[in-house]
């Protein structure tokens, strides 16, 4: 029995052909040919059972013959805001294995202590296609640019927010126990520092702005670690 082939197609119900890269895909390493099956992901909830109608040089098309709603595995919106680490491996890792999990947002910091004050996210798009497509995820996670420490936290934000730092003489809560008895349906933010950690003065503010004061554990973490681990908790706490 052959394994299900899966094509990320952002618009899928309302085209006929796959992306020219899905499509090269297809038919350079796949070999799809027309009647053969495929499951095309729109990353909004959604999976459409399809054939291949047209097998050309380098175009892809298809006819649905099935739409399949998904039912997402947690409830609420886990946004992750974290300040990019110099070594963007280490981010793309993150990336990778945080999509896999599932979460909703990533939006990347300009903090004080940041070491890479400039990010381009195409690259990172196209690992977060792979993973989505690699672990059958419904729903694809947004990437927001790049924004300062001092705008973000000014900004309007629902639900339940948290910033996650090493300042012994702040107290924190443990994230997963808070999310636990936060509303199911909440929106989750959690703020992740570089590996300089949140200055006193950016944890302050943050606080001032209504963020609760978090830890991730007794561990020190590097950045893209606390990362992942903050994804893991805030999805395992909100998990249906």
């Amino acid at each position: 029995m052959k394994e299900s082939r899966y094509f990320y197609v952002p618009d899928a119900a309302s085209q006929t052909e796959l992306p020219i890269e899905e499509a090269m895909h297809a038919l350079r390493v796949l070999r799809l040919k027309s009647g053969d099956e495929m499951y095309l992901m729109d990353g909004q909830g959604t999976f459409y059972r399809a054939t291949v109608t047209l097998a050309a040089t380098k175009r892809c098309m298809y006819e649905i013959q099935e739409v399949l709603p998904q039912r997402k595995t947690w409830k609420g919106h886990i946004h992750l805001v974290i300040a990019p680490t110099k070594m963007m491996d280490r981010i793309e890792w993150m990336l990778e294995k945080a999509t896999e999990i599932g979460f909703d947002e990533l939006t990347f910091l300009q903090t004080r202590f940041s070491e890479r004050k400039y990010m381009r996210t195409v690259r990172l798009e196209k690992i977060m296609i792979s993973a989505v497509k690699q672990s059958r995820k419904p729903w694809k996670p947004k990437i927001n640019q790049m924004i300062s420490f001092q705008e973000f936290v000014n900004r309007p934000c629902e639900g339940s927010k948290y910033i996650a730092h090493c300042h012994d003489e702040i107290d924190k809560v443990d994230l997963f126990n808070d999310v636990q008895i936060q509303p199911q349906n909440e929106h989750v933010t959690i703020l992740i520092g570089p590996e300089g950690d949140f200055s006193l003065e950016e944890v302050k503010l943050a606080m001032d702005k209504g963020y609760e004061s978090i830890t991730l554990g007794n561990n020190r973490l590097r950045t893209e670690t606390a990362g992942l681990m903050a994804v893991t908790m805030a999805q395992l706490a909100k998990r249906i």
